[in-house]
């Protein structure tokens, strides 16, 4: 399996034919259901909206009674987003270590998850089927929440890398539609799933510009749904707010996190390693992956996209911790941050490594991650793979995924107890 780079507004992961570095759960553990129904609510006879599903590509067995498709759903099996979370620890010095994390046996809230650009089908917009695209980058982005949450990810028709890397074939239409799925399962969700509990919702590129049109027009201005939120984990897709200011542009009633226990609340960043050029796509309000927000954007004028330190939200600097997944044979995962040391778990880590911290410059905002930190430290670090426009784009969520884990864990905790 690879973490590769792609032309597009896109995190692109690719498997070599496994669909899970390791053993897909058999957990069966899930949502209440009612007679006559599965362990996921599917009904034993195909709902009109599920043979529209199936006809789109859809598996019978992943799709509930209302046609949305499940990526990640508690109780399905397999579910990429329950997986093995064994990493190994690679310190500045001396030997590595085998870290062991489980997922939470009875978790509080839940994770509602938008993938990343990834499909390579041929047309402007995906089918419904599973590729292993769609199991790996959510192997990668979203299974280590399992933590501290339920984790949900529905399959949308998402805007493949050919329509985006073609704007000229781009439509309105197209992304109205990328839109209406996400949408669906929200509301899917919502009735079915959610049962008042607190939920966290987490995107990226595609997945974040997709839950910031969510987010504006189904939460914003709903208190009673807005109360459930616990946090936004919006990352890579320029969330805005006016300058100088934690709320406003994209949301009127979100503000952002200024601590780990803030809840109802947004996180967001475009991380680099350096200022972000004049054309950057990410980090500067207007460009780039804003064109992919559904709906009416408001004007560039007196924004700036915001950025919020997952290693301390309050402001400063603060020490990331990476996760990413680890494969011995993939070069360009190295170069993306894993270690070359021989690593046999899923998963690598390498604390003291990095740092991040939020800067504005120019118009431009984005979390500077500086590494190492430690002159003489040989351990490799993350480079812009494709180029200074994307920056640190593709490891946007690898580069500080035990940071965000840990927060949602305290978000969730800090929700619990103001009830």
């Amino acid at each position: 399996m690879c973490f590769a780079a792609a032309l597009g507004l896109v995190v692109s992961a690719c498997s070599s034919g496994s669909s899970s570095p390791t053993a897909a759960s058999t957990s069966t553990a899930g949502p209440s259901s009612s007679a006559g129904t599965s362990a996921t609510g599917r009904t034993a006879s195909p709902t009109a909206a599920q043979k529209v599903a199936m006809a789109d590509g859809a598996v019978a067995a992943d799709t509930d009674a209302a046609g949305v498709e499940w990526l990640c759903r508690p109780g399905q099996v397999p579910d990429p987003c329950d997986d093995s979370l064994t990493a190994t620890i690679v310190p500045e010095s001396g030997p590595t270590k085998i870290q062991r994390a489980t997922d939470a046996s009875h978790p509080a809230i839940d994770c509602f998850y938008v993938y990343p650009t990834v499909s390579a089908q041929p047309g402007a917009l995906a089918n419904l089927a599973i590729d292993p695209a769609e199991t790996s980058v959510a192997q990668y982005q979203a299974s280590r929440f399992s933590q501290e949450c339920r984790v949900f990810a529905p399959i949308y028709p998402q805007l493949t890398l050919k329509a985006i890397t073609t704007p000229a074939d781009l439509t309105a239409t197209d992304l109205a539609k990328a839109y209406e799925g996400v949408v669906a399962a929200w509301v899917d969700y919502l009735a079915h799933d959610n049962d008042g509990r607190g939920v966290v919702v987490i995107g990226h590129s595609q997945g974040a510009a997709m839950l910031i049109a969510l987010l504006r027009q189904k939460v914003d201005g709903d208190a009673a749904v807005r109360r459930h939120l616990v946090s936004a984990i919006i990352l890579g897709g320029n969330v805005t707010v006016p300058i100088g200011k934690n709320v406003g542009g994209s949301f009127q009633n979100i503000p952002a996190c200024t601590s780990a226990t803030d809840t109802g609340c947004v996180i967001a960043y475009s991380s680099f390693d350096q200022q972000p050029p004049a054309n950057s796509l990410f980090g500067r309000p207007g460009a780039g992956v804003s064109g992919l927000i559904p709906g009416a954007r408001p004007t560039a004028a007196g924004l700036q996209v915001l950025c919020v330190n997952p290693a301390s939200p309050s402001g400063g600097v603060g020490p990331l911790t990476p996760y990413f997944p680890a494969a011995e044979t993939s070069a360009s995962l190295s170069a993306n941050g894993a270690s070359t040391a021989k690593i046999t778990t899923p998963w690598v880590t390498e604390p003291g490594l990095y740092t991040g911290q939020c800067k504005y410059v120019d118009g431009a905002s984005w979390l500077q991650v500086s590494g190492p930190v430690h002159p003489g430290d040989t351990r490799p670090v993350v480079m812009q793979t494709i180029g200074p426009t994307w920056g640190l784009h593709l490891v946007d969520v690898n580069i500080a995924l035990g940071n965000l884990v840990s927060l949602v864990g305290r978000e969730g905790v800090a929700y619990a107890r103001r009830g």
